[in-house]
């Protein structure tokens, strides 16, 4: 905690702010340990605070030990404790999270807080959890590790007649099982033509001999998030399903050859992009290449078209490609993946050849 608390001295220094007002569940989390989510850590050049509320303080004193606890009473009122911390340090001015913050928070802190100046900060405090350490590295690994068993099991599982909800059900008790403390999204099951739908919730529909199944699924481990997509027919595939499957993995073997710090995020997406619309699939491939992975499953930088950010060695990343045809169905495969020094480590190791159940 002693380096993430010297970072975000150097982000107060580089603002010219007094202290920094966090507000984020996840970021309260990076940079205190504080599980709890619901309060606020202000953290000032000379101490580091967190207000919770009485459901929250044992848990906050001993998940937090470096912080001050200040417990608000039944009225939560959480800026007549601040204030008190802003008088006792004289602070003048404070950045909050303006990407975090609704209007309404917004003004009553301009409301109530004694300070001179309120200052929004952009992504910053987010920016500072890009990088990640061997420990997050690690958890990532077993939450990617769980969602390998449990794509090897439901396999199992998967023939005509199943929903998709079921399958959907079978996915999460098996990572649940396997150590998960919840899902890092909603399991998205897609069967035939519902597969052409990128973010298909799972419903009743019943798999059908010669559909497409793909299955985006993810857990978190120790708070943080694991993120894998697979894509099955059942029964044997056509010429089409085939064709679309080759195209759609060669995208992905494609970018992970060149996977290398020191690139644009919007470079490594041209490339499967212009594998994918070269076999004649422009249009059909409509969402960026990936995203950052961390206590969150969707943070930045991202692969896509207009990412100008440069990707650095530390970082977790998705790679996944797809195609999408209406009334036809789709494909898309997923891997979580580090970047390192000269190339990456695939966290996810489940087969991408195509299988026909």
């Amino acid at each position: 905690m002693r380096l993430r608390y010297s970072k975000v001295i150097n982000l107060l220094e580089r603002k010219g702010l007094d202290a920094i007002l966090v507000s984020d569940a996840f970021n309260m989390r990076y940079f205190s340990g504080f599980t709890g989510g619901t309060g606020y850590l202000l953290i000032t050049k000379r101490s580091k605070y967190l207000f919770t509320d009485s459901r929250y303080t044992i848990a906050a004193q001993a998940q937090a030990p470096d912080y001050i606890v200040v417990e608000v009473d039944a009225s939560r009122d959480y800026c007549k404790e601040i204030n008190a911390v802003i008088a006792t340090e004289k602070l003048e001015t404070i950045g909050f999270e303006a990407k975090r913050v609704t209007y309404s928070e917004y003004a009553s802190l301009k409301e109530k807080l004694t300070i001179k100046g309120l200052v929004a900060l952009g992504g910053e405090l987010a920016t500072l959890r890009r990088i990640k350490t061997k420990e997050e590295i690690d958890r990532m690994r077993q939450a990617e590790h769980i969602g390998d068993i449990a794509f090897e099991e439901v396999l199992h599982h998967i023939r005509p007649g199943v929903t998709e909800i079921e399958i959907a059900a079978k996915l999460e008790y098996i990572m649940k099982l396997n150590g998960a403390e919840k899902l890092s999204f909603e399991t998205i099951v897609a069967a035939g033509k519902n597969s052409s739908k990128p973010h298909a919730e799972p419903g009743e529909y019943r798999i059908e001999k010669g559909d497409f199944v793909t299955m985006d699924f993810g857990c978190v481990y120790k708070g943080y998030c694991s993120d894998m997509t697979r894509t099955v027919v059942v029964g044997a595939a056509n010429k089409k399903q085939k064709e679309i499957y080759s195209t759609v993995l060669k995208a992905q073997l494609s970018v992970l050859e060149m996977l290398k710090p020191g690139l644009k995020g919007k470079e490594y997406d041209k490339v499967a992009r212009d594998i994918i619309y070269g076999a004649g699939y422009e249009g059909y491939f409509g969402h960026g290449l990936g995203h950052s992975v961390g206590l969150e499953i969707h943070e930045d930088p991202r692969f896509s078209m207009i990412e100008e950010d440069i990707v650095e060695a530390g970082m977790i990343m998705t790679v996944e490609p797809g195609i999408y045809i209406p009334d036809f169905g789709g494909v898309r495969i997923e891997d979580m993946v580090v970047i390192t020094e000269d190339g990456y480590e695939n966290l996810a190791h489940s087969t991408k050849e195509l299988i026909e159940l």
